[in-house]
């Protein structure tokens, strides 16, 4: 399957790399308006992806109605940028995302953490 790299926007830093959480693109509205502190998201038809620092999926179980990508590689057409953030990261925290995730998928969180 063909992946894409979502693009690295120049004026912000990414000093803990990037990874990117797909969601569902029936999900991406209610994420976007309930997240405090939103970072770059893009979207395609299908799907809305969230940056994340790199080793956002370690000792967590994301939901299975979530793609998970390293590298912010993601599969699909190219998505577009949708939201850009304030802070000059563009991170989402990825512990109210998952928690989020979790509680409009119906997952129940897992942490794998000792």
């Amino acid at each position: 399957m063909l992946r894409t790299a979502l693009a690295r926007v120049p004026t912000l830093s990414t000093p803990l790399g990037c990874d990117a959480v797909g969601v569902p693109d029936h999900h991406g509205f209610r994420l976007l308006a309930r997240l405090p502190k939103p970072g770059c998201v893009f979207v395609d038809d299908d799907w809305w992806w969230w940056i994340v620092p790199a080793g956002s999926d370690l000792e967590l179980a994301w939901p299975p109605q979530v793609r998970y990508a390293r590298g912010a590689r993601v599969s699909g057409a190219r998505p577009r940028l949708l939201h850009w953030p304030q802070d000059p990261l563009p991170y989402t925290p990825p512990i109210p995302l998952y928690l989020m995730v979790c509680q409009l998928t119906g997952a129940v969180p897992e942490w794998s953490g000792q």
